[in-house]
């Protein structure tokens, strides 16, 4: 579900991707996609823009007549999370939708400090890099999130920062 940000983009065929992929995921984990949960894939994954728990609320009351509690959005957070359908931006305090949940691996991200946009990296040499540091100084990694802020190849231009 990578994507290229420079070239027209339909979110929708994102989330519809993710949708399907995370309902075939629970099945073969026999865990529970509740309705919540998918409405809350759904709004991450409705932009490449990392989201807060409180905006996802916003979206939720929108939607709902009887908006769920900030608990139960947390709680199908933690889900998601636990089921690698979403990474955490640890420095955004926000969530952005997983392009690859099938494959164990860490999230490694570029975000573009002018729109905010979050480009997932696919790239197992920066986790064995950091693994490798971590061994030569005898720290055992229990997670790592790689985060690197700049300016996306469309806000940049032709200008090189």
């Amino acid at each position: 579900m990578a994507h290229n940000i420079t070239a027209p983009h339909n979110h929708q065929v994102c989330v519809d991707q993710a949708l399907t992929l995370a309902r075939d995921i629970c099945r073969q984990r026999d865990s529970r996609l509740t309705t919540i949960r998918e409405d809350v894939l759904t709004i991450v994954w409705s932009s490449h823009k990392p989201i807060g728990a409180y905006s996802i609320l916003e979206h939720l009351a929108e939607k709902n007549q009887k908006p769920p509690a900030p608990p139960t959005v947390y709680r199908a957070l933690d889900f998601l999370l636990e089921n690698k359908l979403v990474h955490r931006i640890a420095s955004l305090n926000a969530f952005v939708g997983c392009n690859d949940p099938a494959h164990n691996h860490e999230g490694h991200f570029l975000i573009c400090q002018d729109c905010n946009v979050a480009i997932e990296m696919a790239s197992p040499a920066i986790s064995h890099a950091i693994g490798d540091a971590a061994d030569h100084q005898g720290f055992s990694i229990s997670s790592q999130c790689v985060e690197v802020t700049g300016y996306c190849q469309r806000c940049r231009g032709d200008q090189r920062p």
